[in-house]
């Protein structure tokens, strides 16, 4: 389906941001490893440095170096929503740079169910995206093609086409998951009843 693979890896290993389609809205990303890529978003999205990046990936196994071994009970929200619009904050691993995280002890994971983004982590080194939604800090994110466009037109270095696998455009629910506790910092896409 994804036409331009060897450009998105080449932007991608060249230090650069691409935008793209998930299943909630439009994500904004780069590979976890670079650190000025990481900084080329925030600096995009003129975004407040405490705001940690999240990491997505097309499969679970791909993210768990990132993180602590994963409390039962954030391993029961994995089995029952992943793929899907929720993002777990669980703590990170030695793995998952500061950086990404503005120095917090967690990190926020999620595996969405769309399939042009799971072809674009098939093919980037790492399978891992540090992500973002791609639009200005406080400004709605994009959930079509032609928004994201509008937004990241000259800001992103790719802005890759949604193959019509459209975002459903509600963001993901975010749970935090600490020892066998949950707390939801965010009902999205998916109710989450403590």
């Amino acid at each position: 389906m994804i036409k331009n693979k060897d450009e998105i890896v080449q932007v991608l290993e060249n230090g650069g941001v691409i935008a793209y389609v998930t299943d909630t809205v439009w994500g904004l990303g780069c590979l976890p490893t670079n650190e000025k890529a990481v900084a080329k978003i925030y600096e995009i999205k003129k975004r407040e440095a405490q705001k940690p990046l999240i990491l997505m990936s097309n499969e679970i196994y791909n993210l768990l170096d990132y993180v602590k071994p994963i409390p039962k009970i954030g391993q029961k929200l994995i089995k029952k929503y992943f793929p899907g619009a929720l993002t777990i904050v669980t703590d990170k691993s030695d793995k998952t740079p500061d950086y990404i995280t503005s120095s917090m002890p967690t990190v926020g994971i999620r595996i969405p169910d769309n399939e042009v983004f799971k072809q674009i982590c098939e093919i980037v080194p790492g399978h891992v995206l540090a992500t973002t939604s791609a639009n200005l800090s406080h400004q709605p994110s994009a959930k079509t093609y032609e928004q994201a466009l509008e937004n990241m037109t000259g800001l992103a270095d790719l802005i890759i086409e949604d193959y019509g696998h459209c975002a459903k455009g509600l963001e993901s629910t975010v749970v935090g998951v600490m020892n066998e506790e949950l707390r939801v910092f965010r009902q999205g896409a998916i109710y989450i009843e403590l």
